[in-house]
């Protein structure tokens, strides 16, 4: 009996994480990626401004 307590620890985070990129993969693409895309292009913008602003107020 103590081979199960020693093996159900490893096999409940091979599930757990199995689970993760499963739930990972299934987030790619579609109306999500269309989301991700728009997060992403909006900080790229604010941290684009945030680097630009410095330098036109120093001139």
């Amino acid at each position: 009996m103590d081979y199960v307590a020693a093996l159900l620890p490893p096999v409940v985070m091979a599930v757990a994480f199995t689970a993760l990129i499963v739930v990972i993969i299934k987030n790619q693409g579609g109306e999500n990626k269309a989301k991700e895309d728009a997060a992403v292009d909006a900080a790229l913008a604010r941290a684009e401004t945030a680097r630009q602003e410095p330098t036109a107020h120093g001139s």
